[in-house]
């Protein structure tokens, strides 16, 4: 989106920033923690794009790779295509200290909660499980190299992710063919390279999760 900054501040954590244009949001597969200028609210995966309809700025944490659950203590399936307060997640005790923290000082405090919650084990898997789907693995390679059936391994991605890989997967290609485009290479050949059938089925899928036209999603 126009007026979109954000930069790394922990291993698969983002912090961002937003003058509150309106735009798309396309799914990603990851939790947000974001200061609209009011409150914190937590906005949960989303299965296809939606649009922002513009407002007040914002400033938030992404949380890619399966780490969002373990810092914000929530199951991403919970919260699927929905934001909510965060104080439906947390104790209200323990929202409003935080709240009245990053009002002060939004992307600094915001920064620190990045860091501030140890590494669970259910990181690794979430990583392992994202940057292998991000590479365009599939499914079920993906589930014998994990040592599991893809039954379980679906079981296990829904807490993490909100849905199961194989909805990630799509997801995560999404995001793979639209950066070649924005780099210059021509649909058909973006096709061809991430694996779809055809620039029809390209389209197609482009429809599904961002609601639009490949050429229009690209402007």
């Amino acid at each position: 989106m126009a007026g979109h900054r954000e930069r790394r501040v922990a291993p698969g954590v983002v912090l961002w920033a937003n003058d509150g244009a309106p735009g798309t949001i396309l799914p990603d597969g990851c939790l947000d923690l974001i200061w609209n200028g009011a409150g914190l609210v937590v906005a949960g995966p989303d299965a296809a794009a939606r649009r922002h309809p513009g407002g007040l700025p914002h400033v938030g944490l992404r949380f890619s790779h399966g780490r969002g659950p373990a810092h914000l203590a929530v199951r991403a399936d919970e919260l699927r295509d929905t934001s909510v307060a965060l104080d439906a997640v947390w104790s209200g005790a323990a929202a409003r200290e935080l709240t009245e923290r990053v009002a002060d000082d939004p992307a600094r405090v915001l920064a620190g909660v990045a860091t501030a919650t140890p590494p669970d084990p259910a990181d690794r898997f979430g990583a392992r499980v994202f940057a292998a789907l991000a590479r365009g693995a599939d499914v079920a390679g993906l589930a014998d190299a994990l040592g599991t059936t893809t039954r379980t391994l679906h079981r296990r991605c829904l807490p993490v992710f909100g849905y199961g890989p194989q909805h990630l997967g799509r997801v995560l290609r999404l995001q793979r063919a639209l950066a070649r485009a924005r780099a210059g290479t021509p649909w058909a050949e973006v096709a061809a390279s991430e694996g779809f059938a055809d620039q029809p089925h390209l389209a197609r899928e482009v429809r599904a999760l961002a609601g639009t036209t490949p050429t229009a999603l690209l402007g």
